[in-house]
């Protein structure tokens, strides 16, 4: 008669006793050394690991890191061991700026000493002149001083930027509406001076002649290209109270009324019953023929 079945002949959840005695056998047989002994073949077959993308990137930010604390370092300590390197050279520049302006003052003063002695050799060529005329034509020329009535013009840029209005003339020429004397301006009043009957003028110093120009570079106003600095001091010589008022009420002398009230530009005429306007310098007379004609000099 056949034996009944075991429960685990049944469903085939439990193995047989032989079974597990074999699987018993088999862990105290082979120990686990062994299987640490074959995964460590298998991880050498595989080759080196990589690194984790995570710590690759930390890695990557503390090496630039470094790289940028070493190049600040290596700056600094350059710029600290530049520093008294500059200042040397600094210094050594600042030297000759002033050995170039003591030079040139130095030669300022030779051509000043120069021309006193070729006005004075002019003066006494003058007084050799019985009737005068040479003492006159030097004056009229510009090449000599004249001493005379006349009057005296202050022009001064203004504070600040003038509000500007419908009746400002500047704004017909292109002017920028500033506070600024422009070249144009000092042209228009010194034909007003002319005009109104001057007979010698200058500019903070420099004699107008028939050859002067006025011209700009930039903002500053040039006459015979040397740069005048505000205010500027107009001198004309003239006949008196007579002179001043016939300026005023030409057409400069509006102008310079209009230009005050639209840009803020100051003007003050006063009348000298004595100034001297210089001669010009580095005017020479290139051509001359005597007068043979006979005819008087006026």
């Amino acid at each position: 008669m056949p034996a009944s079945p075991t429960p685990s002949d049944r469903d085939g959840r439990y193995s047989r006793p032989d079974a597990s005695m074999s699987l018993l056998t088999s862990v105290m047989d082979h120990g686990l050394d062994e299987g640490y002994a074959e995964a460590a073949k298998a991880r050498a077959g595989e080759g080196p690991r990589q690194m984790p993308t995570a710590v690759k990137g930390k890695a990557v930010l503390a090496l630039g890191l470094a790289l940028a604390t070493a190049v600040v370092t290596v700056g600094a300590v350059t710029s600290r061991q530049a520093a008294p390197t500059l200042a040397k050279e600094r210094d050594a520049l600042v030297q000759r700026v002033k050995d170039a302006n003591g030079s040139a003052d130095h030669l300022q003063q030779q051509i000043q000493d120069l021309r006193g002695k070729v006005d004075r050799a002019q003066n006494q060529a003058l007084q050799a002149d019985g009737d005068g005329t040479l003492a006159r034509l030097a004056g009229q020329v510009g090449t000599a001083a004249v001493t005379g009535p006349g009057v005296k013009l202050v022009i001064e840029d203004a504070s600040g930027t003038g509000t500007g209005s419908a009746a400002n003339p500047r704004e017909a020429e292109g002017f920028q509406n500033s506070g600024r004397l422009r070249d144009r301006d000092l042209q228009l009043v010194v034909n007003g001076l002319w005009r109104a009957g001057s007979e010698a003028i200058s500019v903070n110093g420099q004699r107008l002649t028939e050859l002067s120009a006025i011209r700009a570079a930039g903002d500053a106003v040039l006459v015979d290209n040397r740069p005048l600095v505000p205010p500027y001091t107009v001198l004309a010589i003239g006949d008196g109270a007579k002179f001043g008022q016939a300026f005023q009420d030409g057409e400069a002398g509006q102008f310079l009324k209009l230009i005050q009230d639209a840009n803020g530009i100051k003007s003050t005429l006063t009348v000298q019953k004595k100034l001297t306007v210089p001669g010009a310098v580095g005017t020479t007379l290139r051509y001359a023929q005597p007068d043979t004609s006979g005819a008087a000099t006026p």
